[in-house]
C-alpha cells in the first residue's frame, strides 16, 4: 500500500482474490486492470468489487483512489481476522455499515462476533472503513498504528514441549 501510495497508484479493486503470497511469504498485489496512476485524487468512474467498494464510489462522488484502496484493505483485514465480510455493502442502508457510520464499535463488534478483538484492532478497522474518506487513515499511518506494532508472538512457557 505504501509503495502504491508513494508512486501515486490507485488499484481500485483490492480484494482477497487479488492478493498473492510467494514462497517467502511476501505479499504480492495482482490484477491492476482498474488501476490508475494519474489524477488519483479526483477519480469518478465506478470501479471495484461490490463487497469491497468504498461508499463514495457507490454514491457516484468524485473520490480519492488511495482512500478507496485503504477502505478495501480494511475489508480484507476484517475478513482475514474474522473469516466473514464486515458488511454486505458500504452504504447507509446496510445494517452493519450503519453501525460503523455511527461509530458504534461495541454494538458492531458484538453483532459481528468480534467482542474479544483488541481495542487497537477495532480502532484500526473503524479508521480504515470510515464513511468519510477524509477521516480514513493513510498507508503510512497504518504502518505506525499500535495494532500493527504489537508483538503477536507470546513467549512459549517452559512446560510446553517444542518440536
Amino acid at each position: 500500500m505504501e509503495y502504491m501510495d508513494r508512486n501515486d497508484v490507485a488499484h481500485r479493486d483490492l480484494k482477497l482474490e487479488n492478493l498473492l503470497i510467494d514462497e517467502k511469504l511476501n505479499l504480492k498485489v495482482a490484477d491492476f486492470g482498474f488501476a490508475k496512476n494519474s489524477n488519483v485524487s479526483k477519480l469518478k468512474s465506478y470501479k471495484g468489487t461490490h463487497t469491497y467498494m468504498a461508499p463514495e464510489i457507490r454514491e457516484a462522488k468524485i473520490y480519492d483512489g488511495k482512500k478507496v484502496d485503504i477502505f478495501s484493505a480494511g475489508v480484507i483485514l476484517f475478513i482475514l481476522t474474522q473469516g466473514i465480510f464486515p458488511f454486505q455493502a458500504a452504504k447507509k442502508e446496510d445494517h452493519y455499515y450503519r453501525m460503523i457510520i455511527k461509530g458504534d464499535k461495541a454494538g458492531y463488534f458484538k453483532a459481528t462476533g468480534g467482542q474479544n478483538l483488541s481495542p487497537e484492532f477495532k480502532d484500526l478497522f473503524f479508521r480504515m472503513c470510515s464513511y468519510d474518506p477524509k477521516k480514513r487513515i493513510s498507508a503510512s499511518e497504518i504502518r505506525a498504528h499500535p495494532w500493527m506494532n504489537k508483538n503477536l508472538l507470546a513467549p512459549i512457557s517452559d512446560d510446553v514441549k517444542q518440536y
